[in-house]
């Protein structure tokens, strides 16, 4: 499986020590040069398993950098030129350009619906809870109600 990630899902993951939810769930994740970039202005090293790849298309990314930062941007062109079974996204802006590309997406609260439902961690409510106190991720209550239920665990 082919999966791409842009930066804020990895970074949230890492400021609560569980971005080897990604590891156990996917085996390796890709990150374009812009996402490892922005990774190393917050944290000294980026796990081994985010393998880092630049992007070749160059005119791809700035046509996406005219509506997305350009994490996001290469993200995306990534992802497309992987054909990557999923990209990791969770800014709304990415996700909806994602999408309008063809880019099948997950979010952050997929992944650990994900994780619960294969059994590689107990709970998810923790997890939430530390995302948002400790790396101040925000979720629509809707989104965790959901993603909740999903894992059952309402």
């Amino acid at each position: 499986m082919i999966v791409v990630s842009d930066t804020s899902s990895v970074s949230a993951l890492l400021r609560i020590g569980h971005a080897d939810l990604l590891q156990r769930l996917y085996g390796e994740v890709l990150i374009p040069e812009a996402v490892r970039d922005e990774l190393l202005v917050f944290f000294t090293t980026v796990p081994e398993f985010f393998h880092c790849r630049r992007v070749s298309d160059a005119g791809e990314v700035s046509r996406l950098c005219c509506e997305l930062d350009l994490g996001e941007a290469e993200a995306i062109a990534l992802a497309r030129e992987t054909r990557a079974d999923v990209l990791l996204v969770d800014e709304l802006d990415g996700r909806r350009i994602a999408k309008r590309e063809g880019i099948p997406i997950i979010g952050l609260m997929g992944v650990l619906a994900t994780a619960k439902i294969k059994g590689l961690v107990v709970s998810i409510r923790p997890l939430i809870e530390k995302l948002e106190n400790e790396a101040d991720f925000r979720f629509s209550a809707e989104l965790k109600q959901d993603t909740l239920r999903l894992a059952n665990e309402l």
